[in-house]
């Protein structure tokens, strides 16, 4: 069976039929005695035992039936609900998949063609997913527990949308990159916002102005509270603290009272953490689902954790990608087969392409040395672990730069070729490093904000631009001078350059050190524009239907960028003085590029003339792409047999 709709409910039908028709005969057979009395005098013996044989046929044909009515049919069926042509589950981002309480519905986070994504919902006894108008770029959706409403992130707000359609509603701004969000039945939204790390916070679901409920303890050595879950009632949250650990597997799972304030740990390794009403503690670890019984009552664990699911998918958030509805329903994306296959390719004017770095990976942000001879990225090799390598495009050969646990990314040459300035994430060493892009010595810090994220340097080397995160997680646009000899950069007093309510990310100078170019969703959609630097001027803008990611030609006066669905677009330029004219952009490269959570993915080549890609290969095999959940009906039944219950 291939999706929902087409599931039949017909099951068994005729041998019940043809049972009951064979008792209902066995009794006729029996019941006329004077039938039977003429017969027995006839043939009493033949006659007799083939009463007997009637009777015990009929006793034992109506204890089956009986004790088969009587039995509850609660075996799990494991089912596949497909999404609509044209329409995939991002690998990298995942599908968010949810189900209404009472499990009458699933909703999902759709990826559409150019690398959009949008909110489907299907009713489970229809066959086809609607997706909800006005919910573009929208992420971690969440039902409301009356059904008829869907949360979610968008455009750094929290929102909610009607499930059969209709106007949407912001309920508050939501800063940073938010991790989660669950609606009570006290008509209150716990959230995190900021990648949780400024902990979590309750909204009332009607709107308005969001009021801590926990905060991480620097102390304890806690860096995010992330996946709230309200437990029934509302008078507790469930939720996942991170540390300095790296990676998703090495949380908590903590439970705070919103009555008394009393928190406490539940479970420690493991991730996203989640109360299953069949009276179970659940929560992710290396992609299985575990679970414990669970006393609802004294939020307590009863008894050891034992694995129910393997290979569920967790995404690049750190959202585990699976729901339950109080029916026992479970729906979830497996994580089954290779997650991410992309290659490196060249890409030329002409639009041809070979390939760069073909071993299948996760490869983002390829940064070209000033030479043009290496080529640094960065490999991740889960949602919260990647490293520097560089290539030598003259030998063929990879090396590892990086060996800080965590996430580092973001590499960027220094002008001379001899440095590389890269991120720290997920750390107790969080913040700018730079480390001999030779391999030699170890890395070294540059400052020590919680996240930043290097841009691009100026020319003469003399300046670096960075976006910093302010407390309301919007991107400002930082510069500081950059000091110090080879052996040991250092950054002077940092400067703001661009700060507003709005987000402005990708600062990139240009090849003369006099512009820098950035992208801002000042106008409600990220847009690309290029001011004076370091001013005073206005901006100009440069995109017309969105832009993101500039890259600044070496050789020739035209500045590229990628649109909302990961194209190429270039426009060319004049610079004289003060003045700078922009002309319309086009369209440069039509084939998507891959969508790496934003992340760059590609570099131009000193040339000019050339491309580094990151890209799906068309002809893969492996890569075949996401289009369906899998549904579990009657999950929780198996769950009580396998793992009895606490009290609920």
């Amino acid at each position: 069976m291939n999706s929902l709709g087409r599931i039949s409910t017909t099951v068994a039908k005729r041998p019940l039929a043809e049972l009951q028709w064979i008792i209902e005969a066995g009794f006729q057979a029996g019941v006329p005695a004077s039938v039977v009395s003429r017969r027995k005098m006839r043939e009493p013996l033949p006659l007799a035992m083939a009463a007997l044989a009637i009777l015990l046929a009929v006793i034992a044909a109506v204890g089956w039936w009986r004790s088969a009515r009587s039995l509850p049919v609660h075996l799990p069926m494991r089912l596949s609900a497909e999404l609509p042509t044209g329409a995939i589950i991002d690998r990298f981002a995942g599908a968010d998949v949810t189900l209404s309480p009472d499990g009458t519905r699933m909703a999902l986070v759709e990826a559409l063609a150019g690398g959009n994504f949008q909110l489907a919902v299907r009713r489970m006894d229809q066959s086809d997913f609607a997706p909800l108008s006005g919910t573009g770029g929208a992420d971690q959706p969440f039902f409301s527990p009356d059904g008829q409403w869907l949360g979610f992130f968008a455009d750094g707000k929290l929102k909610k949308v009607p499930v059969e359609g209709g106007e949407t509603v912001t309920l508050c701004n939501a800063p940073g990159f938010p991790r989660g969000a669950s609606w009570g039945d006290d008509g209150n939204i716990v959230a995190a916002f900021s990648n949780g790390s400024t902990g979590l916070v309750r909204v009332p679901a009607g709107g308005g102005t969001p009021t801590p409920v926990t905060q991480p303890s620097k102390e304890k050595g806690e860096t995010a509270h992330a996946w709230p879950q309200f437990l029934p009632s509302s008078q507790a949250v469930l939720f996942t603290s991170y540390g300095r650990e790296s990676g998703y597997d090495y949380g908590k799972i903590d439970v705070i009272s919103l009555k008394t304030g009393e928190r406490k740990t539940l479970q420690r390794s493991g991730s996203y953490g989640r109360y299953l009403p069949s009276g179970h503690l659940g929560y992710l670890r290396q992609n299985t689902l575990f679970v414990a019984p669970f006393d609802l009552n004294q939020l307590a664990v009863r008894g050891s954790p034992q694995p129910a699911l393997e290979e569920v998918s967790i995404n690049v958030n750190g959202r585990g990608d699976f729901d339950f509805s109080k029916t026992g329903t479970l729906a979830y994306v497996s994580s089954k087969g290779p997650a991410f296959h992309f290659q490196v390719f060249w890409l030329d004017s002409t639009g041809q392409t070979k390939p760069l770095h073909v071993t299948p990976g996760v490869y983002e942000n390829p940064r070209f040395s000033p030479d043009g001879k290496r080529l640094a990225f960065e490999v991740a090799t889960s949602p919260v672990l990647a490293d520097i390598w560089v290539k030598d495009l003259q030998r063929d050969t990879m090396s590892r730069l990086t060996h800080l646990p965590g996430r580092n990314n973001g590499p960027l040459w220094t002008p001379d070729g001899k440095s590389i300035v890269f991120m720290s994430e997920f750390q107790e060493a969080s913040g700018l490093f730079w480390i001999n892009a030779d391999g030699t010595g170890e890395a070294q810090r540059l400052t020590e904000s919680s996240w930043q994220s290097p841009g691009s340097f100026s020319p003469d080397g003399r300046r670096l631009a960075y976006v910093q995160l302010n407390a309301d997680g919007n991107g400002e646009i930082w510069t500081a001078p950059v000091e110090g000899e080879r052996d040991h950069l250092r950054l002077g007093k940092p400067e703001v350059f661009l700060r507003a309510t709005f987000s402005a990310t990708d600062p990139a100078f240009s090849p003369d050190g006099h512009w820098l170019a950035y992208s801002s969703d000042e106008s409600g959609t990220s847009e690309l524009y290029v001011r004076p630097f370091p001013g005073p001027g206005g901006k100009l803008q440069i995109s017309t239907r969105g832009g993101e990611y500039p890259v600044w030609s070496r050789k020739g006066r035209q500045l590229f960028f990628l649109t909302p669905d990961w194209h190429i677009m270039v426009a060319d330029y004049t610079a004289a003085g003060d003045s700078f004219v922009a002309g319309k952009p086009r369209v440069w490269f039509q084939t998507n590029l891959a969508f790496l959570g934003g992340n760059y993915p590609y570099d131009l080549a000193p040339d000019g003339k050339h491309f580094a890609v990151v890209m799906s290969p068309v002809e893969s095999q492996e890569q075949k792409p996401i289009d369906s959940v899998v549904v579990l009906l009657n999950f929780f039944d198996e769950l009580r047999r396998k793992v009895p219950p606490g009290k609920n």
